[in-house]
Order: C-alpha cells, then sequence, then structure tokens
C-alpha cells in the first residue's frame, strides 16, 4: 500500500468524499472543470494560488495539506502534549521506520477499539481468574467421575473434560488474532486497488513453465519410476534431489508415491509420448 497520498489522490479523494463530479466541482468553485480533471491527473500541472486557497476552503482543509506538507486535514497545529505521546514514540513515529498512514487507518478501524480493550484485558489479567476457576471445575468434575467410576482410558467424557480446559494464554492468542484478522482483512480489501497492491490474479507464466520443464525432465530422467517421482516433487519444492541424503530421498519416494499429484503428470505424459510415438511410426 502507499505509505503517503500524492497531492492527486488528495484531490480526488476529497471530491469523491463530497460525491461530486468534476462538472458540479467546477460549478461550485468557479474553476474549470479541465483545470481541475488536469489537477487530479497523474500528469497534473502545477496548481494555481488562487486554486489552492479555493479548494481549501471549499472542502474545509488546510492549505498545507493540499500542497503534501502535512498529513492532517484539519489538525496542523495540534499541540503534542493534548495527544499523549511518548518522547519515544514521537521519535518513532518521525523516524520513517512505521507506516504511519497504515497505523492510522488501523487505529481508525471500527474493530480498533474492541482490539485495545482486548489487549488491556490480557495484560491487566482481568478475566485470569474466572479462566481458572473453570479450568478447576472442570477438572474437579473429572477427577471426581475417575475416582467412583474408574472408566477406561481413552474415555469421551473425560477426554472432552480435559480439552475444555484452555490456558489464559491461549484464549488471548485466540481472541487477539480474532481481532486483528477483522482489521487486516478490512484493509487489504480497501487497498486492493492501490497501485503499490499486487493483483492477485498475477501469475509468473516464466518461472511456472520452467518448473513444469524441471519436471517433465526429471520424469524422463534415468532410474526408478519412484525415483523418477522423487525427483519431479523436489523440483516442485525447489530441492536439489542430488544433494539429499538418502534418508530424505526416500522419504520424497514414499510422499510421491501416494500423491495424486505426480501419479496424473506421469499418465498425461504417458499419454503424449504414446501420441507422439505414433506419429512419428507414420512417418
Amino acid at each position: 500500500m502507499l505509505t503517503k497520498l500524492t497531492i492527486q489522490e488528495k484531490l480526488k479523494d476529497l471530491r469523491v468524499e463530497q460525491h461530486l463530479t468534476l462538472e458540479e466541482l467546477a460549478d461550485r468553485t468557479g474553476l474549470s472543470k479541465s483545470a481541475l480533471g488536469q489537477y487530479e491527473a497523474n500528469d497534473w500541472k502545477d496548481i494555481s494560488h488562487r486554486a489552492i486557497i479555493t479548494l481549501s476552503q471549499f472542502y474545509g482543509v488546510s492549505a498545507d495539506y493540499l500542497l503534501g506538507l502535512t498529513e492532517n486535514k484539519n489538525h496542523p497545529n495540534t499541540e503534542l502534549h493534548s495527544l499523549h505521546l511518548s518522547d519515544k514514540m514521537i521519535d518513532l513515529l518521525q523516524s520513517g521506520k512505521l507506516n504511519n498512514r497504515l497505523l492510522c487507518e488501523m487505529a481508525l478501524h471500527p474493530a480498533f477499539r474492541q482490539f485495545l480493550v482486548d489487549v488491556e484485558i490480557c495484560i491487566d489479567g482481568i478475566a485470569d481468574m474466572r479462566i481458572r476457576d473453570m479450568n478447576q471445575l472442570l477438572e474437579a468434575t473429572r477427577q471426581k467421575i475417575i475416582q467412583q467410576y474408574a472408566p477406561e482410558e481413552p474415555d469421551l467424557y473425560l477426554r472432552i473434560l480435559e480439552l475444555a480446559q484452555i490456558s489464559e494464554d491461549s484464549f488471548f492468542s485466540h481472541v487477539l488474532h480474532r481481532d486483528l484478522d477483522a482489521i487486516v482483512r478490512d484493509l487489504r480489501e480497501a487497498h486492493s486497488k492501490d497501485s503499490t497492491t499486487a493483483d492477485a490474479n498475477q501469475t509468473a507464466p516464466d518461472e511456472t513453465a520452467d518448473i513444469q520443464r524441471q519436471m517433465m525432465e526429471a520424469l524422463a530422467s534415468e532410474g526408478t519410476l519412484q525415483q523418477k517421482r522423487a525427483r519431479a516433487a523436489a523440483v516442485a519444492m525447489k530441492l536439489n534431489y542430488d544433494r539429499l541424503s538418502e534418508s530424505d530421498r526416500q522419504a520424497l519416494e514414499r510422499i510421491s508415491t501416494i500423491s495424486p499429484v505426480f501419479s496424473t503428470v506421469i499418465s498425461h505424459r504417458g499419454k503424449a509420448m504414446t501420441h507422439g510415438s505414433g506419429k512419428r511410426k507414420k512417418r
């Protein structure tokens, strides 16, 4: 994702937020449609002082924001002490080591407050006692069943009582993971169209073709069928078959034998060779 909005992006985002077309914006600001379009284009021209003042007043943002001098639309002169940031945090934000824009987007996500609440509960140990009480109750019940009925292991109900006990770390790990998943999933979707975001449908045809070629060469090499399959499996996993230990080679042979992938590849290759040999006979 982009770490900083360009001037063109800021102008377009502000217009889109107002649900305005270029024609409507031109009517309401007195600026020409062609000039407004050029301001938002990748090959934009310099913006006049009049346009900067007009657009900043119309959108209710600072001129510094439009000029790219700040990322703050409405709070260019906010005092640091009111933000309760430590000196180390300010140094970190200014260091360029963090993507501050991404950090802001995460904090503004509706699920972020829930995430912080859950982190606070975890750090302060507020729910630990409840979890321990539940675990002790389950274990006491399990031990009572063992003493009274002496069931044979493994017993379904004893196992349920054992697995129902959870550690504080496991519980909060699941909860915090769920909170973050929601945030990251939504931000990923929001930035799916960014120019710097990888295309989910993009492939590497050259690399794929090279791997396929190497696999076919492996299947045509000397050795038993199991060894050929193992060589093809090594290619797929980007391993050097000749440098593997004997035990590793045997493990690959076992895996490739039960894998439907390599049996399918060999089957197709066999058909291709049969057809090819038939054509050669006709010649």
